[in-house]
């Protein structure tokens, strides 16, 4: 009798260290399934998100130069229209981020950083100047390089940058969703994001 109850016992014991470690092999399934359907979300906004944007200006170049010790001026002058295609993107495959599935947990390290390009279109026009102050290649220069500094003051103060963010905040947005659905935590380094509206405030 001892000997059955004994065999009855073994086979319990037996059957439920079997279906816990039926569990576990459940659980790490289901952890490894989350974290590839977190690595293909990740894979799939890791893309460049461009927001574009054109500026036009108009501006009066002259430049003086005085010969003969300074008894004759001669002078050179432009009229210059430019018109530039500018572009802000944010290229998302460089995203860096962590992924613990001991915590659910996905941690957004770094977002890179905004790239602006400035694709300027120049147009001359009454262009005027003298045979002892011809137009050369530094003037032509330094038309570009004022330009280019307007043109920054001009995109800074415009709502580029900030619907490129925008467009940005939404991206992320799709990892809180993703993650919030599974019982996941989502963070941005130390800071937790609770809800979609957190990314807003974030400082990237």
């Amino acid at each position: 009798m001892r000997k059955i109850l004994l065999g009855v016992v073994i086979t319990l014991v037996l059957l439920y260290a079997f279906k816990q470690c039926e569990a576990k092999k459940a659980e790490q399934t289901i952890l490894q399934e989350n974290s590839q359907l977190i690595q293909q979300e990740i894979n799939n906004v890791g893309k460049l998100i461009v927001t574009e944007g054109h500026f036009s200006q108009v501006f009066n170049y002259k430049n003086s130069k005085e010969i003969l010790s300074n008894y004759l001026t001669v002078e050179k002058k432009a009229l210059v229209v430019v018109n530039a295609d500018v572009t802000v993107a944010y290229d998302l495959s460089k995203i860096e981020f962590k992924v613990d599935e001991a915590t659910k947990t996905l941690t957004i390290l770094s977002i890179p950083e905004e790239e602006i390009s400035i694709n300027p279109d120049f147009e001359y026009y009454d262009v005027q100047a003298d045979f002892l102050n011809p137009f050369e290649a530094k003037d032509y220069n330094k038309i570009k390089n004022t330009v280019s500094t307007s043109l920054k003051k001009k995109i800074d103060k415009s709502e580029l940058k900030s619907n490129a963010k925008n467009r940005l905040i939404s991206e992320l947005s799709k990892f809180y969703i993703l993650t919030n659905s599974m019982g996941w935590t989502l963070q941005y380094n130390e800071t937790p994001i609770s809800e979609a509206e957190d990314l807003k405030g974030l400082k990237l």
